[in-house]
This record gives structure tokens, sequence and C-alpha cells, in this order.
């Protein structure tokens, strides 16, 4: 269970949020305040009503009533209408700006933080916790405000009338307040759970949506089905524990009230006060007390509202409180030369127990190619992931130019690079719009078509009615796995950058589109220095220079033709490519 300080800490902060919008907020709590004040007034002239009107029998009274009541409601409405609207707007604007500055927050975190949280809780906090929040800003705040004035507003009309039985309520507060502390908490603790079990459902149906080919080929369907319902339950369970609380808490809390008002009517029965009191303000009184209950009952189940925005704003809070990615360089270039330098660079990821480069040294001139071959987790990707500064070496230092990266402005050295992997990502928009996406200019339509011919995208948009203007779908769903990677390739040669990254570049090609593209790819590396991670070694034949990763070291380096002489592990991975007819 959180600490009370962490909650108090949230709720200030929330309130930071609500600042820039003060006016609107005081305009709304004014109708808050005017909404209590007239159904107080209202219930204060009952008594006139009752022993002027009715006992005394001055029709003019009853004649004011009638004219009265319906000015009354068309008062109540518009301060109903000013309370609701201006704070809804409130929470509503509250909720956008948080809901963006967590947006913009993630992007600027380290993808090492992205690789220990799951995708469907990150977009739960973006939409479901921050939606709790919206409850606590509007709907929590507009009944703790109004039915508070209004309970305030009760209470002194109750000691107008008689405050030796008025005193009898009171004796009952602070019950009623140890009920409502020990609510809250476990309001905040279930509201918290909540939160991981709503984490937990969208991560499981993110996961089966994405999944949806490998789930139905290996008939995972009733093991799916299986996980989703027991998290699913979860959540009902955890709902069905707060509703419950709330529902308990609520009758507690009225029980003790009317035990109150049991105790008002016995005092009242005795003949002293009978004598003190009108018939009208009497009735007042009685009226005033069974009036209280309801927005007691009201300012207990809004307190669960409240704490699950409170346990919401601590869940937001804890990722905008997460350091972003460190950027702590001032160097800046145009376009860099591209001679690459790694010098004893050791690197693990997270805790695992053996690293993933281990004194790995190599050097990259401007204009050459480097390639990287070795078996799977040989350490090949993390090399491109370090250049990037997707994750910081651990030991040793990485050079641009015999400059250390890290004394690179983040944005100014990842300019400098054009990547393509072997899992592309596409954005829901069009073909050419995807292919635009990043370019470190303004760029032309025909920048767009040049880059599209010389990748080879336009084999198969030409063949489309909307041609570059196609729409690809969520992650290019409505292309093959190669024409997703000619636009990726399309992609780095509009970004024209100094130094080419391919990662398994050409992996879901067919043996023509291959053949195409190798050629683009040739034109490409012309004058720029490129770092090509590749499985195939028909790939990379040509390459300056080859090096054999295994188990996070350089194991062999060389040519083609030098690295088949020495017949080691090149010539094995060789072998087994051409030697059985690959």
């Amino acid at each position: 269970m959180e600490s009370q300080p962490a909650k108090n800490s949230a709720f200030k902060r929330l309130i930071q949020y609500i600042k820039p919008y003060r006016a609107a907020f005081f305009t709304a709590i004014v109708g808050m305040l005017g909404y209590a004040a007239i159904d107080t007034y209202f219930f204060s002239q009952i008594e006139t009503l009752i022993d002027d009107g009715l006992t005394e029998q001055d029709s003019t009274i009853l004649i004011y009533g009638a004219i009265f009541v319906p000015v009354f409601f068309i008062i109540r409405g518009l301060f109903n209408f000013i309370s609701n609207y201006f704070l809804n707007w409130v929470g509503f604007k509250v909720v956008t700006r948080m809901r963006q500055e967590l947006f913009d927050h993630m992007m600027k975190l380290p993808v090492s933080f992205h690789d220990k949280h799951s995708t469907g809780d990150l977009i739960s906090k973006i939409t479901y916790d921050t939606q709790q929040i919206a409850e606590a800003s509007s709907r929590a705040l507009l009944i703790l405000i109004r039915e508070g004035a209004f309970v305030v507003g009760l209470l002194g009309l109750m000691f107008y009338q008689s405050w030796q039985l008025s005193l009898v309520f009171l004796v009952v507060g602070p019950l009623i307040a140890k009920v409502v502390n020990v609510v809250s908490k476990r309001f905040r603790t279930v509201s918290g759970r909540i939160q991981t079990a709503m984490g937990n459902v969208t991560t499981t149906a993110e996961q089966m949506i994405n999944g949806h080919k490998v789930v139905v080929m290996h008939e995972g369907q009733k093991r799916e089905s299986g996980r989703f319902a027991k998290i699913n339950n979860n959540t009902r369970q955890q709902n069905m524990k707060l509703v419950s609380t709330r529902v308990i808490s609520t009758s507690v809390i009225q029980f003790i009230a009317s035990l109150s008002l049991s105790m008002v009517l016995i005092i009242a029965s005795f003949p002293d006060m009978l004598g003190e009191l009108s018939a009208g303000a009497f009735t007042t009184l009685l009226t005033s007390m069974i009036m209280l209950l309801r927005p007691l009952k009201q300012l207990t189940n809004v307190n669960s509202d409240f704490q699950r925005g409170i346990a919401a704003a601590q869940s937001v809070f804890s990722i905008l409180d997460q350091p972003v990615e460190v950027d702590k360089g001032s160097k800046q270039v145009e376009r860099a030369t591209g001679d690459i330098c790694f010098d004893g660079v050791t690197f693990s990821y997270g805790s695992a127990e053996e690293p993933a480069l281990n004194d790995v040294s190599f050097s990259l001139e401007h204009g050459k190619t480097l390639a990287l071959v070795g078996r799977s987790g040989s350490g090949k990707s993390t090399i491109s992931n370090l250049l990037t500064r997707f994750y910081d070496v651990e030991e040793g230092a990485i050079t641009l130019d015999g400059v250390n990266i890290q004394d690179y402005k983040l944005k100014c050295l990842r300019r400098q690079f054009a990547l393509v992997s072997q899992h592309v990502t596409l954005f829901n928009d069009t073909i050419a719009n995807n292919i635009a996406y990043g370019a470190s200019r303004d760029v032309t339509e025909d920048d767009i078509l040049r880059a599209a011919e010389q990748a080879y995208v336009t084999e198969f948009t030409d063949n489309m009615n909307m041609g570059l203007d196609t729409m690809v779908g969520e992650n290019g769903v409505m292309l093959s796995g190669g024409q997703r990677q000619r636009i990726a390739i399309a992609r780095a040669l509009l970004r024209d950058a100094p130094i080419l990254i391919l990662d398994e570049a050409t992996s879901a090609l067919d043996t023509e589109s291959e053949r195409h593209i190798q050629e683009a790819l040739g034109a490409l590396r012309e004058n720029r220095t490129s770092l090509v991670i590749a499985h195939r070694l028909s790939t990379i034949e040509n390459a300056d220079e080859i090096l054999v990763m295994d188990a996070g070291q350089i194991v062999e380096r060389g040519s083609h033709e030098q690295l088949l002489k020495q017949q080691g592990m090149y010539y094995q991975l060789h072998n087994l490519q051409f030697g059985n007819g690959a």
C-alpha cells in the first residue's frame, strides 16, 4: 500500500495541472457553491411555508411560493450547468495535457525502458489511467465541493433552528470520518490493482491481435482464451471489491447517521423541547437531517472515484518521472565524414549473465563497406544499436570522425545514419508518406518518386489504383514482406545519410528483387560508409572487410577470399549455404 505522503504528493502535482485553468476552475466552484446555497435556501423556507402559509392560513405566502419554485429551479439549473460545464472543461484540459506529456515522454525514454515494459501496459496508462484522472478532476471534485457545501449549509440551517438537537448529529461526525479514512485506504489499494489488471487486459489482447496468425496456425485459441479469461476475471474481481467496499461503507455511514436521527426524535419528544419548536421549525430540522443522508452517501461513493484518480495519477507520474535518454553531447555537424572506430567495446543487455559484446575493436573508413556475419545472438545487431546510441557502451569507446559518439547531440548523431532493418516499421499512411518519413530535409514528390524507382517500389505501386498514394494499413499489413522492405530501403535512400546500416536489409526479398535492390544499394554505397549485417553471404562478397562474430567477439576478419582461404568459421558458414545447394 502506498504511503500517505505519496498520495499527497500526487494530489499536489494534479493541482499544478489545474493552475493554468484556474479562472474556469474558480467559475466552476462558484457554480457549485451557488447550487448548494440555492438548495439550502429552499429548505430554509419550509418553516415560513408551514408556520405562516398553512398554520396561519396566509394565502399570499402560498402564492409567492408558487412563483418562487419555478424561479428557484431555473437558477438552480443555471448553477448546475456552470459547475458541470466548466469543471468538465478543466478536467478534460488536464487529461489532454497529461496524455500529450505522457505520449511525448514515452518517445524520449531510452530503448532499455521499452524493453522492460509491455506495449499494452504503456497504452493502458495513456488511455485508461488518464481517464480515471478525468473522473477525479471533474465528477469527483464536483460532488466533493457541491455536496460538501450542501452538508455545511444544512448543518448551519439545523443549528439555526435548534443548536441543542443539532449537537447530537455532530457526535457521529468522528465516527463517519473514521469510516471514510479506512475506506479511502481500501479504495486506493484496490484501484492500484485495477490499473495493473487493465494493463494486463490490454497487453494480452494486443499480443493475440498481433500474433493472430501464429495463434490460429498453432491452434492456440483455447490457450489464449483461457489466459485472457483468467486476467479478465481478475479485473472483474477487483472491480467487485471496489463496489462492495463502496456499498458497505455507504450503508455503515447511513446507519450511523440514522442513529443520530433517532436520538434527535427521542430528545425532541421531551416536553421542554416540544414547547420550543414550532411545527415549521421542527419540519425544517427533520427534513435537513434526512436530506443530509443523500450528500453523505454521495460523498462516500465519490471517494472511490477520487482515490482511483489519485492512484491513476501516481501510476502516470511514475512514468513521467522516468529519466529520459541521456544527451550530454554538444557537438553538432551538418554531415559527418563517416569514419567509425570501436575501441575495446563491452556491453551487456540488462541483467544478462554473458556480455553481448566483449572487448570488440575495429575501424571502418569512410566510403568503405564493412560486413558482419555470424550465428544468431553473436552480437551483430548490438553493434548497430550501440552506434545509434539506442544503448550506451559500458566499457571502451565508439568514435565517429575521431569524436566519441557520446559527445554528439543525439539528434545530430542519428541524423548521420540511415537504418534498414529486417523488422520494417510502417505507419498507417500512404506509401509516399512512409518513404518520406524521417527525411532530414523538405522533400518534393519528385524526390519521393526517384527514391521509389531506385528501390524498385514503383514495380508494384504502378499496378495499384492509387499508386504511391495507396494506404499501407497498420504496419504495412496490406503489403508483402518484400514490398515493406523495399519501402524501408526507399526511405533510407531519401534520407541521404553519410552512413548506411543494413541489418538483414534484403532478408524478405525474392531472388529477382534482391538483385535489383543490390544494384540500388551498390549505387547508394558509393562515397558512403556502409555497415552490413547479413545472413546471406552472397550479399556481402564484395565488402571491403568482413568480421565474423561469435559469442560477442570477433573471431575472424578479412575479405571474402581471405576468409575462405583460412577455412575457419566463415568457411563453414559458406559451405552450409552453398555446399548444400543453398
